[in-house]
Order: C-alpha cells, then sequence, then structure tokens
C-alpha cells in the first residue's frame, strides 16, 4: 500500500511513535491524516486532523468508524506499559488494564474499521507490536503478555482479512526514545527510524518488519538452542 494519497487513522498520535507516525504520513503525501488521541487538544501537529479516540472506549471507537468512513490506512500505535510482575494478586487490575488497551482495544480497530478498508479496495492495518511479542524478562510481565496476545491476534485477522484484500503488517522493535522508555537505561532508538522502517514496509507489500537490529536479533534468537526466551 502507498502512503500518497492515502487517508491515515493514527490512535495515540499526540506522542512518541504515534506523532512521529502522523508527521511522516504528511511528509510521504497521505492526502488526510486522522491523528486520534483520548484528549484530542493534545494534538498540535498542524495539517492533521484531531480525533478524540479512546480504543478502551466502545462508543468512541464506533465514533470514529462513523466519522472517518474514508480511511484507507488503520495504524493502531495506541498501547500503555506498567512495569512489575504479576504474581501478586494486586497486579490483576495492572494486567487487565494493559490487556484492555493494547489487545481488545486493538480489535475493536480492526473490526470496527475492517469493512471500511474494505469498501476502498482493501486498505491496512499496521499494527505496533514489539519484541515483547516474543519475549518475557519479569519486568514488565503484564505488557509482555498483552503483546504477545496483539501478536497472535494481528496474525489470526491477517487470515481472516486475506479474502477482502486487506494487508496487515506487524511491527516489531526493541526500546524506542519515547516518554513510555523514560527512566530506562537501555539502548534506544529514535522514533523516526522506527516509523520510515514500517512505512517502507508497508509500501513493500510486507506482513512482518522488524524495525531495528534488536528485533532482527531477537527474531534470530527465537530458534536458538537454548532459545532466547529462556
Amino acid at each position: 500500500m502507498k502512503l500518497k494519497d492515502a487517508v491515515v487513522l493514527i490512535t495515540g498520535a499526540n506522542r512518541g511513535i504515534g506523532l512521529a507516525f502522523a508527521e511522516a504520513a504528511l511528509q510521504r503525501g497521505a492526502r488526510k491524516v486522522y491523528a486520534a488521541a483520548r484528549n484530542p487538544s493534545d494534538i498540535k501537529l498542524h495539517g492533521v486532523a484531531a480525533l478524540k479516540l479512546d480504543v478502551t472506549s466502545a462508543g468512541d471507537v464506533a465514533g470514529a468508524v462513523n466519522s472517518c468512513k474514508d480511511t484507507t490506512l488503520v495504524v493502531n500505535n495506541a498501547g500503555i506499559a506498567r512495569l512489575g510482575g504479576l504474581l501478586k494478586p494486586e497486579n490483576l487490575d495492572s494486567a487487565r488494564e494493559q490487556f484492555e488497551t493494547n489487545v481488545i482495544g486493538m480489535l475493536r480497530m480492526m473490526q470496527g474499521f475492517a469493512p471500511i478498508l474494505a469498501a476502498h479496495g482493501g486498505g491496512a492495518f499496521l499494527n505496533v507490536l514489539s519484541v515483547a511479542s516474543w519475549i518475557n524478562s519479569g519486568a514488565t510481565t503484564g505488557y509482555a503478555l498483552s503483546k504477545a496476545a496483539a501478536w497472535s491476534l494481528t496474525n489470526g485477522l491477517r487470515q481472516e482479512l486475506r479474502a477482502q484484500n486487506t494487508q496487515v503488517l506487524g511491527l516489531h522493535m526493541g526500546f524506542v526514545d519515547t516518554d513510555l522508555t523514560r527512566g530506562l537505561d537501555v539502548l534506544k532508538v529514535a522514533p523516526q527510524s522506527i516509523v520510515d522502517a514500517a512505512y517502507d514496509a508497508l509500501e513493500a507489500g510486507a506482513t512482518e518488519v522488524l524495525a531495528d537490529e534488536r528485533a532482527r536479533q531477537i527474531k534470530r534468537g527465537l530458534t536458538a538452542e537454548p532459545p532466547i526466551y529462556l
């Protein structure tokens, strides 16, 4: 799918990777960019249409579907992460919150916008995943759990959407220099480099993109002995 003349809807577009997706879509010639956030007043980027959208709200998603019927590309970027494990009973609410945003929110968006994309010839979903889809260090157990489920969701719906000619691209990367990773003493890559790799892969018709060396290293390690996730 080409970005030129596309109509792009990006969730979580007020900062970080989402903002970088919006900026790059405009630079690549998108005809319209819907920049979605829970609080649309947080959208400061010139040239986009700010959209109120909390992906955990069925009503918000339905409203977006009704008002953005010209959409040809949905970037499912909205996500949250919480530090900590899951053994303590009080962490159950944290796991549920992350799952609701990172998995159910993505599912709501794909269910709602699949018919719209079909009406425009197929279009595409670009789902922002993570190397946490494949490994779980225990530092952010609930987040990794949700991303593993989001990867499985992406793979499953790709099969269901193939009949309507909708491209589904899964994006994997390591740590990105955003508010989400603020305070973590780890090697981080710039959001712009991740977005460029993702859009290049989308335009090449790919189904999966490993956007940095960390993602490529982890993917190779899945079949190592012992595998990297152990």
